[in-house]
């Protein structure tokens, strides 16, 4: 076991975990950060993204010693009063259904959007095409990302 010292939605943890445990176990088991959620555990759903240096990376896959030194951010910490575009696009258009995959969509949705603020469908539907969504709200979920992309961009 070692120590680590991580940095988590702007507040510093300090973790004693083998190396190889991937950011998922570490978020949930360790710190409490459920929002997070584990869906396959081979990266392929998208259930565990959070944000890795702003990027929307897969937690499942990534051991906790690849992420000294980076900002990491969770579901936690996208928002204080979930009033990110992207959650509150969410709420207006009533995405969810079940819910699990929720967090994920809406971590890659937010880091697409930060990129990508006037994305054409094809390019939204080609950047959530790796969340799985088993209740099928694909129609939603994209609905809502080109609306927040456009709340974004008034914004800025």
């Amino acid at each position: 076991m070692k120590k680590f010292q991580l940095k988590i939605n702007g507040k510093t943890y300090k973790v004693k975990v083998d190396e190889t445990t991937p950011l998922l176990w570490v978020l949930r088991d360790e710190l409490g950060l459920v929002g997070t959620k584990f869906g396959c555990g081979i990266g392929q759903c998208g259930a565990c993204t959070v944000h890795f240096n702003g990027s929307a990376t897969r937690s499942c896959l990534l051991p906790v010693s690849a992420v000294v030194g980076s900002e990491i951010t969770t579901i936690e910490g996208l928002s204080e009063n979930n009033d990110h575009p992207v959650q509150k696009a969410w709420q207006e258009l009533d995405v969810p259904q079940c819910g699990y995959c929720q967090a994920g969509q809406i971590m890659t949705a937010s880091a697409f959007i930060e990129e990508n603020q006037n994305p054409s469908r094809e390019e939204v539907r080609d950047a959530m095409h790796g969340n799985i969504c088993r209740c099928a709200a694909y129609n939603r979920i994209e609905n809502a990302v080109v609306l927040a992309a456009k709340e974004k961009q008034s914004n800025s």
